[in-house]
Formats: structure tokens, sequence, C-alpha cells
């Protein structure tokens, strides 16, 4: 169990270094076109300003290599940054040097200052630790609530831990390793997983390691028609590996002899072509006509997932079952989305992760609040539950148990 904000005693006027995920996407314009993760990233800085704190906040956006960008500069985040606070945040042209540290001596306690994107600097992703140690010289405390960060080392998320204490999490990072940690050690059950994603490659772990936790695992994407492959279907111009299909007869056996009912499309919707325009049809999984390709759940599928989950104590879901950016091909996503929201009206604990999961309900219109919990990591969250150690949090204070 590692400490949070709220283990920190007396930290009125202590300088806080706060690693967020403020990483937004932006359209040509570089305007914001999804604020929820500096959203997300409010209660922390808040917290600590109303205890008095002169928080400084680090982040990146998109991956400038270590180069100075200026369409990657932190300008529009801070702008909102400081309309959600409703206080004017400090604005910092870099974020490690003489001249920022000048700057951040004017901070007054409840102040926030954001340091300019810190993988401008090459030294970041590489963790060099005497960047971290610039980088520590900001601030008295460590915070990191960056929990889509957290699986990788690097010197805001991992080597400036070594040079600051107290190293604690932040309340969004609390609440995702509780979430996550919840489902993966003591979930209700059934206990029921969604996979999709187009690849089986990037999801071996997680589906191996979900085999051993759940009682149903269903798999959706484009991922399916390596499986259906797999199991001696033709599936036309579907999106396959062909270099998996061992891999997808090991996992089917796996989830055989540990008894877990895993569930691959009975039927499918194909295309003519990628676009709109296509022409789609319904067919059965094993009969995908030879210049058609899969690109979403068929109707029976989709009922079979409701009655499935309707069922279930506890769902989580990572990736789309179907290409849901194209208006035609997204229909089953969302009856997927419909389906673990009405579960979850009924009681059971829902958590969603991955940045295309979350773009997909966004896009359908339901409430972030139809679900239990909204993961903010993609990467850290499918490392997380492949039992993987997250270097971000493993840098963290440990609690000390206390014995009785």
């Amino acid at each position: 169990m590692k400490k949070t904000v709220k283990d920190l005693k007396d930290i009125r006027g202590k300088r806080v270094l706060v690693r967020e995920d403020l990483n937004v996407p932006m359209d040509k314009n570089l305007n914001i076109t999804d604020d929820t993760r500096i959203r997300s990233a409010i209660p922390t800085i808040n917290y600590l300003r109303e205890k008095g704190a002169k928080v400084i906040v680090v982040a990146h956006l998109g991956r400038p290599k270590g180069e100075f960008k200026d369409e990657m500069r932190l300008a529009p985040v801070a702008k909102r940054l400081s309309e959600l606070l409703d206080i004017p945040v400090m604005e910092l042209d870099d974020c490690i040097g003489e001249e920022v540290k000048s700057k951040l001596e004017r901070l007054k306690e409840g102040d926030v200052a954001l340091l300019e994107n810190i993988r401008f600097y090459k030294q970041e992703t590489d963790n060099d630790p005497e960047f971290a140690k610039k980088l520590a010289e900001l601030a008295d405390i460590y915070v990191n609530d960056a929990f889509g960060t957290a699986h990788r080392a690097h010197a805001s998320t991992e080597g400036v831990a070594k040079y600051l204490s107290p190293s604690v999490s932040g309340l969004l990072m609390e609440k995702e390793l509780e979430a996550l940690g919840k489902i993966l050690e003591s979930p209700q059950r059934p206990f029921v997983a969604i996979v999709g994603g187009s690849k089986v490659s990037t999801k071996i772990g997680i589906l191996e390691s979900l085999i051993n936790k759940v009682d149903t695992l269903i798999l959706g994407g484009g991922m399916t028609y390596t499986f259906l492959k797999a199991k001696g279907c033709e599936v036309g111009k579907s999106i396959c590996e062909d270099d998996k299909l061992d891999v997808a007869r090991d996992l089917m056996k796996m989830a055989e002899d540990k008894g877990v009912n895993l569930e691959i499309s009975e039927d499918v919707v194909v295309a003519d072509d990628f676009s709109q325009e296509a022409n789609i049809k319904i067919v059965p999984a094993e009969e995908i006509p030879e210049d058609w390709e899969g690109i979403d759940i068929g109707l029976k599928s989709r009922k079979k997932i409701n009655d499935i989950l309707m069922q279930a104590k506890t769902i989580l879901w990572n990736g789309p079952v179907g290409v849901f950016e194209i208006n035609k091909f997204a229909e089953g996503t969302k009856a997927v989305a419909e389906s673990v929201a009405e579960a979850t009206k009924k009681g059971a604990m829902s958590i969603l992760g991955g940045g295309d999961t979350v773009a997909a309900v966004e896009k359908f219109g339901i409430m972030s609040d139809a679900y239990s919990h909204i993961s903010t990591g993609g990467g850290a969250s499918l490392e997380f539950i492949e039992g993987k150690e997250l270097p971000g949090v493993a840098a963290l204070d440990e609690k000390e148990i206390v014995s009785k």
C-alpha cells in the first residue's frame, strides 16, 4: 500500500512537485478537443492548494522526442487548467534551470505553476539521474498523480522520487490503484472481461492474465479473426495475424483447461469496403465471404454478450469490439457500452480502460457516471492487470503497517 497526499503532514508553504497526465488531444488549431485528463487532475491540485502548498505541476504533451516544438507547448493546457481551477496559473517556458527556480520563488501558498513540456528534454524519457536531480531541486515533496504514465520509468515519474521525500501518490493515482486492485484481488463473481483491439500480439499478456482470473472472457475487435482462423474458419479480407494462430490456439486451450468460458463472435458484420459508404451484411462467423472483411460483431453476438453481462457482478472492458470510428461499423461497440452501463445500474462493478474504449463511450454520449470507474491509463492499466510492476508506483513511499 502506497502513501498518498492524505498522509502528508503540515505542507503549508511547502513546494510540491505534482506529476500529472495532461496529455490531451488537440485539433490543428491547438484547441483542446477533450479535457478529461485535465479535469481528472483537479482534485489532487485543489487538495494540495487547500492545505497551503505551492503546487508545481509537471506534465508532457505528445511525443516531441527531446526537441522544443511550439505545437507541443503546454500553453493551451495552462489556460484550461486556469479556467478549471478559477485562478491564474503561472506558465513557465522551461522545466529546469535557474530561471525556472527564480520564477517559482514568487509562488505563494495555494498558487499553481505549470512547467513546460517535460519531454522537450530527451533526458526525461532516458530517466537521466542528473536531470531528475535538477527537477527535484524545484520542490520539497513529490506527488505522482499520473497513472497513465506510471508504467514508464522516466525522470518525472520514477527518477525524481529518489531525490525527494516524501514521495506519495495523488488522489487519482490512489483511485486507479484501488479500483483495479479490487477487481483483480477480490472480484465479485461472475467476473466477465471484454477485450477488444486489432491484434492478438499486443494483448497476449493481458489475455493470459485474465484467463487466470475471470469466469468469462469475451473477445472482440480485429483479434477475433485471428482466433476464428485458428479454429479453421475462413476470414476473407479481415485483419488477421497468421503468425499468431498457434498463440490463439494455446489461449483457447488454456481457457478450456481453466474452465473459463471464452466467447468469440458467432456472427459478424462484414463490409466490402473500409468506409462509411461500404455495403454491409451480417453473416455467421464461419461464413465470411472471400472479398469481404469483418468489422463488427453481429446481432446474435450482441444479444449473447448482453445476456452474459446481465448476470455479471464484475466487468472489465478494454478495447472496442468493432471499428467504432466509422458510424456504420459502430453498432456492436455501442451495444456493448449500453449493456455494460445497464449491468452497472443493476449493481455490477464496471471498469473501463484504454483510450479507445473511453473515446467510444464518449462518442455514444453515455455519461461517465454510468460506469463504476473509467481508467485514465491505457498501457498502465493493461500492465497492472498483467501483474507487472509499474515503475511510477513502485518508486513511491510505502505506508507503514501498524501492528495491532
